[in-house]
């Protein structure tokens, strides 16, 4: 846990220094360089942005090869949360280095997750001293969210997309993360994709990219 977060990164397509900065978290199984690839996509619409997509520090400990942000053998809702939380600071550390790097605070940040991409941001993006401008989450869901009860720190924008043929994460989990998060006056916009599996489509990955332009005040 000790080891710091790595994984590919690029630099602003404006050729000038970072006024953004876009941490997008992978699901289980995979890597960084799985959710990197969605940058050629955003950046043209972010060209002062920076990207990083972190390695999970653990190996994939149901498969020989991947990461993973938390283990999925035990899925009681009680070991899901020990696995965020266990996560959760070496990524909270990992984001304030990457923002210090570049000279930018939270109100430059955004997180963009999948899957447990997507529950680790949900867990750590209310938890921060001050918000990001924006978090984007596919197919995930809010793990012991009454934990905010007592845990909340600030209220970020939010964005869930969700497909409703999701085969790994139910899509009943996105109106439960929607009404948990809005409980504790956490702003949230939902997307339900028809006929979208565990995946990201392209007018989901258009809606994301809209929304990380308006919560960066980039669109009058």
């Amino acid at each position: 846990m000790s080891t710091p977060l790595s994984g590919p990164a690029a630099e602003p397509l404006s050729g000038g220094p970072a006024r953004q900065l876009v941490i997008l978290l992978h699901g289980v199984g995979v890597d960084g360089s799985d959710l990197f690839g969605l940058v050629p996509y955003i950046a043209p619409a972010l060209p002062d942005a920076a990207f990083i997509a972190p390695d999970a520090p653990h190996a994939y400990d149901m498969a020989p090869f991947g990461r993973q942000w938390f283990s999925l053998a035990d899925r009681s809702n009680a070991a899901l949360a020990a696995g965020i939380r266990a996560t959760a600071p070496l990524l909270d550390a990992f984001i304030d280095s990457q923002l210090a790097a570049r000279g930018l605070e939270d109100q430059h940040l955004a997180l963009v997750g999948f899957s447990q991409g997507t529950m680790m941001s949900l867990h750590l993006g209310p938890r921060r001293a001050r918000p990001a401008a924006a978090i984007v989450g596919f197919s995930g869901a809010v793990v012991a969210p009454e934990a905010l009860a007592s845990e909340l720190a600030c209220r970020p924008r939010i964005l869930l997309i969700h497909g409703d043929s999701d085969e790994v994460v139910n899509p009943d989990c996105l109106p439960a993360a929607e009404a948990a998060l809005a409980s504790f006056g956490i702003p949230v916009i939902t997307e339900v994709r028809p006929g979208l599996g565990h995946g990201i489509d392209g007018p989901g990955l258009t809606l994301a990219t809209a929304f990380l332009r308006q919560s960066f005040g980039l669109d009058a």
